[in-house]
């Protein structure tokens, strides 16, 4: 079974969390920190390297062009990183935490069909050259990134081959796991699908603690709550997962990955061939 980004990438030590206070709300979920040695990106002066995975995989001259704009930010769930068929203004490259991508039909029916974490960015429309999309992105696991003007990026990857053909190579991997994301619901039993999505949250939280809600977990993978609960109390009759109030406690990886079978996995290798 390939395994994901979790040992290379989002990694969180014990006691990296950040405040409630911070985000601003009494609800907000704690977000988690990562620290990465990085050798491909010598960090700049007195500036600790990049967290965000794509930020660390440029190389020094294409970093030079983004860093005057990036600008850290913190963020609280549900809040809207880009909106449908509205004009995308910023881009994240995220450091902690999840954004949820949903695809949003005419009578407002949603479902996510991806995931970003540490690992990536959003504005794959602007990476592609366009300026909106018909998605929707918001903050599902609270976190942490670095925002830059969209108008910015665009100007940065003008000016370097190097840096638009990395960022393509990480839209081609966000496609991959938006088919994935296709087969997964249209083959798979809310048992399987469920594993799936515990392991590709449990890549980007580098946290066994994944604090998730039955009726997020019911619009993410687009069935009733009845159903997720059905499918976490079989994980957790087989010792997989526990569970409490509004968290999923990933006891058993390699069993959860078993369960998942071939719907987990596609993506993450692709990102470690083109990425690394």
């Amino acid at each position: 079974m390939a395994m994901g980004w979790r040992r290379h990438m989002c990694e969180a030590p014990p006691a990296a969390t950040f405040g409630r206070r911070r985000l601003g709300d009494t609800n907000v979920l704690l977000p988690l920190y990562w620290e990465r040695a990085m050798a491909r990106v010598p960090a700049s002066r007195g500036s600790p390297p990049p967290r965000n995975q794509l930020l660390a995989a440029m190389s020094a001259s294409d970093l030079a062009l983004l860093q005057p704009h990036l600008q850290p930010i913190a963020m609280a769930v549900f809040w809207d990183m880009e909106r449908p068929n509205r004009r995308i203004e910023t881009v994240y490259f995220m450091e902690a935490g999840i954004a949820s991508v949903v695809a949003v039909q005419a009578d407002e029916t949603r479902i996510e069909v991806g995931l970003i974490g540490c690992e990536g960015m959003t504005g794959i429309a602007v990476v592609l050259g366009g300026d909106q999309s018909p998605h929707s992105t918001y903050i599902q696991v609270a976190g942490e990134g670095l925002r830059i003007p969209a108008k910015e990026l665009r100007k940065a990857m003008d000016a370097s081959e190097t840096m638009r053909g990395l960022l393509l190579k990480f839209v081609q991997v966000f496609m991959v796991q938006t088919a994935q994301t296709a087969i997964a619901n249209a083959r798979s039993k809310i048992d399987r699908r469920l594993a799936r999505w515990i392991l590709m949250a449990h890549d980007r939280t580098g946290d066994n603690t994944l604090p998730l809600t039955h009726k997020f977990l019911a619009l993410m993978l687009g069935v009733r709550r009845a159903g997720v609960t059905e499918a976490l109390q079989s994980l957790k009759r087989q010792k997989l997962i526990d569970t409490g109030r509004n968290k999923i406690i990933v006891l058993n990886r390699k069993g959860i990955e078993q369960v998942a079978g071939h719907s987990y996995g596609a993506p993450e290798k692709e990102y470690r061939r083109l990425i690394g």
